[in-house]
This record gives structure tokens, sequence and C-alpha cells, in this order.
């Protein structure tokens, strides 16, 4: 794949309150969380380097000092990606944190990648198969989603339904969906711009939107995913990766 497709920036979202994770969340972030002696933002900027991402923008609220504290440690040692900061007074959500983060965002094509999810890359890494699916002249948005059947420690009823060609669309109220977004996708910036809230509001805005122009696409993840959302669900994680060896070098 060619190399120069991959988003030359990448919005971290980690400002989310955790409130699921408590106790464990209730003098740390959920992504300062170790999975398997590794916070969980470092696993996340670590495969941004791997693919070649320069910059990572990283957004903050609850105890956001201790991520950028622990930022700057980690640059000490792996300067890569380089880390803009994007503190935010107030809790803006998924999609009002990219909006206030989008002067530091540029105007092309990002990564937004969740803080708190853990994944294993199939054969080839999920940031180098979203970059060669990416298609800017037919998508706004292409997710990464996980078949709702393979992802450890979730048991919701599933977010989208795919087409054979990448389509998604939406669950009905009372339906089960086969795919649940994993977390990762490529989004073009200037649609957190256009006509949306002042303040806080969801990415679901922005995919909605997408789905009803026939913009928004997804690309099953082929490899191992993880639903971090409360501390049993982080047991669970952990004693399946120690069962199957897994380092935090490991990729």
């Amino acid at each position: 794949m060619d190399t120069a497709a991959i988003p030359s920036v990448a919005m971290v979202l980690a400002a989310g309150l955790g409130k699921r994770m408590r106790p464990l969340t209730n003098g740390r972030p959920k992504p300062l969380i170790p999975v398997r002696g590794r916070a969980m933002l470092d696993h996340a900027l670590d495969r941004l380097a791997e693919a070649g991402v320069p910059t990572a923008v990283v957004n903050s609220h609850y105890l956001g000092g201790m991520i950028e504290r622990h930022l700057a440690d980690r640059l000490r040692e792996r300067p890569a990606p380089a880390i803009l900061h994007s503190p935010e007074a107030e809790p803006l959500e998924t999609g009002g944190g990219v909006k206030h983060a989008l002067p530091l965002l540029g105007t092309a094509p990002v990564y937004t990648i969740n803080a708190d999810i853990f994944w294993l890359d199939g054969p080839v890494p999920a940031l180098k198969r979203l970059a060669g699916h990416w298609d800017a002249e037919r998508m706004d948005a292409l997710l990464l989603l996980m078949a709702t059947t393979r992802a450890v420690g979730y048991d919701g009823p599933g977010d989208f339904h795919m087409d054979p060609l990448g389509g998604l669309s939406r669950r009905r109220q009372g339906e089960v969906a086969p795919f649940v977004f994993a977390g990762l996708q490529i989004v073009k910036p200037e649609l957190f711009a256009a006509d949306t809230p002042d303040g806080a509001f969801s990415t679901n805005l922005i995919w909605d939107r997408a789905a009803a122009a026939g913009r928004l696409h997804g690309l099953a993840h082929d490899g191992d995913w993880f639903h971090i959302g409360t501390p049993d669900g982080l047991a669970e994680a952990e004693a399946l990766l120690a069962r199957d060896g897994f380092q935090p070098e490991d990729r």
C-alpha cells in the first residue's frame, strides 16, 4: 500500500469521564488504565507511530493534567508521533472535541481514535487497511467495524449494517445489527465545522448526515478487538491476552 495515502494527523479522543470504569477512574483518566502493563493511550499512539502518522492531537478534560504529564514522559522515550494538546474546559463529547481541535487538525482527512479501546491487528495493521480503502471521492467517513459475534466483552445490539460495497446504515430501534464501531475511523474534518453545534455534540451527528448522503462507509476488522468499558471487561481482556501470551510490545 502507498504510505502517502496514510493521513498525516490523527485525533486521539482522551477526554471522557470513564464513569463506567469506576472505581478504577476515581484517581486517573480511563485512557491511562493499563492493559498488559501499558496505558491504553500508549497502545493507540504506538500504533500511530508504526503506521507512520507523524502528528497526534490528543484532547483531554477529566484529570487532563495527568494525561499531559504522561505524554511528556512518553515523548522523552518515544518521540513519535509528535503530540499536540487540545484541552477542554468542559466535556465536548466526541464531535465537539474534534470541532474544538480543528485549528490543529488541518483540512485533509484525519484518523480519529478512541483512546480507551484496545485491538490486535490482523495480517495488515488496521490503520493501514483503513488508509488503503479510503476513497475521498465516495466517502466522508470510513469506520473500522467489529463483528459483534467476535467482539470480546461486548454484549450490545450493534451499531451498523454494511452492504456488499461497504456502505453503512444504522440499526433501527428494536433491531440488532452485525457490526459495532471499533473506535477508529478516517473522516473529513470539515464535516465538524459545517452547521454543527457550539459546545458538546456526538460524532453520531456527522455519521447520520454522511449515511443520509450515501457517503458513510465501513471496513470489517480482521483482528481481535476488546470492549473495555468496565472493570469486569478489563479483567476479561487481561485474562484472554495473558492466555494468548500477549506482551506490550507485541503487535
